[in-house]
């Protein structure tokens, strides 16, 4: 495996619990219901988002990764305090909520995003900070913007 192309260490068959197929079904209901509902709301608060605060946001977080049925374990050192650079590799919109269910965080996200029709306007009233990837002038000014955003 290449350093360039990282891995999970956690595989299906090594990581996800089979559960019995005849109750599974309504377990599963349950938690797409819960994940939806909690979704909504977070969308109904956003016109306020950035007065709610980051406690809240953060245990709004935890409900939903919850919900989804995902167990949060933080191994290794604890993070330090101020302002932290986190770079993630992106699997799906789950990391979004579990990286924000254990710190506090602004995302980043590519340009393009604040052009989608209904995602576009209700990311960038979250907060997100945007890159331009296929300009490399935009460079210094996102460089300048994730850095003022750290010092916050």
């Amino acid at each position: 495996m290449s350093v360039w192309l990282p891995g999970a260490p956690c595989t299906p068959g090594g990581c996800v619990v089979p559960t019995g197929t005849t109750r599974a079904v309504p377990g599963a209901v349950l938690r797409l219901t819960a994940v939806v509902g909690l979704v909504l709301a977070g969308v109904l608060l956003l016109p306020v988002g950035r007065r709610i605060p980051a406690g809240l946001v953060g245990r709004w977080c935890r409900w939903i990764v919850r919900a989804a049925g995902v167990r949060v374990r933080i191994t290794g050192a604890a993070a330090p305090t101020g302002g932290l650079l986190l770079v993630a590799n992106h699997i799906s919109w789950l990391d979004i909520p579990l990286l924000s269910a254990v710190r506090p965080a602004r995302m980043l996200a590519k340009a393009e995003i604040r052009q989608w029709p209904l995602a576009g306007p209700l990311v960038a009233r979250s907060g997100v900070l945007f890159i331009d990837r296929d300009r490399l002038r935009a460079l210094p000014g996102t460089v300048a913007r994730v850095a003022a955003a750290l010092g916050e």
